[in-house]
């Protein structure tokens, strides 16, 4: 009677979750991640929307990093009704990009080497660098999962940990950043062909999610025909999009006909149309260029559905 109250995979507890490579690094994310978060909210301080969005990822990756290691330990995440291999992918690559840009933004905004004016003193000053440390520890804790848990050439894996299904989260991210950047006064309603543009990074960026959820979903096998081959057209459709927003964009922004070639004197900093529009015009190339690498490695990759 004992050895039917066994599971079939083993023990119920599984402890190479934290004992193996993976293992070890997501124990990191766990423990850098509380300290970071700890400084910061002790003594660190923080203010401003920048220091509320480092708040805000740093505390987003650790509850999602309690629960991928809690469901690993007790091999709960069998339970779920999710591809865990792609989920887990997914969101250590979206957990890099957020802590990389928390480690970025708070030492750029709040850490200074001197000491601030008193009731803060030296006390803060040392808790913000101590946090700025932990935050870069944090970030480079995520990156090392998904280097160890990425696909290698000729690999048969789940196709969030491809090449191609992480650049479906750097895509989303950068797309992220351009809306954040058309919201603060770009001025994008001028011109039909500016709103083209905007249309052009929300229906890519949409379709991105989509391909992502029904990843982590585990639902890529009820689409009628081969995912990976409606991911290379959807990736085709969208580089040619995206290269027209490309073009389009720095025209309509920066030509003479149409808008400001130089930063206006005048424009304060902060709050500058033109900062935006640049912003703007930057990342459409970087996203440009994330979604022709994808297309090159989308035409080789082999991956499992549902793993």
């Amino acid at each position: 009677m004992g050895s039917t109250m066994e599971p079939p995979g083993g023990g119920y507890l599984h402890l190479g979750a934290v004992t193996s490579p993976v293992g070890t690094a997501r124990v990191l994310q766990l423990i850098f991640g509380c300290t970071t978060f700890s400084l910061v909210a002790h003594r660190g301080g923080f203010s401003g929307v920048q220091g509320t969005f480092c708040v805000a990822a740093w505390g987003f990756c650790f509850a999602l990093s309690v629960l991928v290691v809690a469901c690993e330990f007790t091999r709960l995440h069998g339970c779920l009704h999710l591809s865990w291999g792609n989920f887990t992918a997914a969101f250590a690559m979206l957990a890099t990009l957020l802590s990389a840009t928390a480690a970025v933004i708070y030492p750029l905004y709040f850490t200074r080497l001197e000491c601030p004016p008193e009731p803060e003193g030296c006390t803060a000053r040392n808790f913000r660098l101590a946090a700025s440390i932990f935050a870069g520890l944090l970030f480079l804790a995520y990156a090392t999962e998904v280097a160890l848990t990425r696909a290698r050439p000729g690999q048969v894996a789940s196709y969030m940990a491809t090449v191609s299904g992480l650049l479906k989260i750097v895509q989303a991210f950068v797309a992220c950043i351009i809306f954040g950047a058309l919201v603060h006064d770009s001025r994008y309603g001028r011109y039909v062909a500016t709103q083209w543009c905007v249309a052009v990074y929300s229906l890519c960026f949409l379709a991105t999610v989509a391909v992502v959820v029904l990843s982590v979903l585990g639902h890529t096998g009820g689409l009628g025909c081969p995912f990976d081959r409606v991911v290379v057209v959807y990736t085709f459709l969208a580089t040619l999009l995206y290269l027209s927003a490309a073009v389009i964009w720095p025209v309509f922004c920066f030509d003479p006909k149409y808008g400001e070639p130089g930063r206006p004197p005048d424009c304060p900093r902060g709050s500058c149309p033109w900062d935006s529009q640049l912003v703007v015009a930057i990342f459409t190339y970087v996203n440009l260029l994330f979604y022709v690498a994808d297309l090159a490695y989308s035409q080789r990759i082999r991956f499992v559905p549902t793993f």
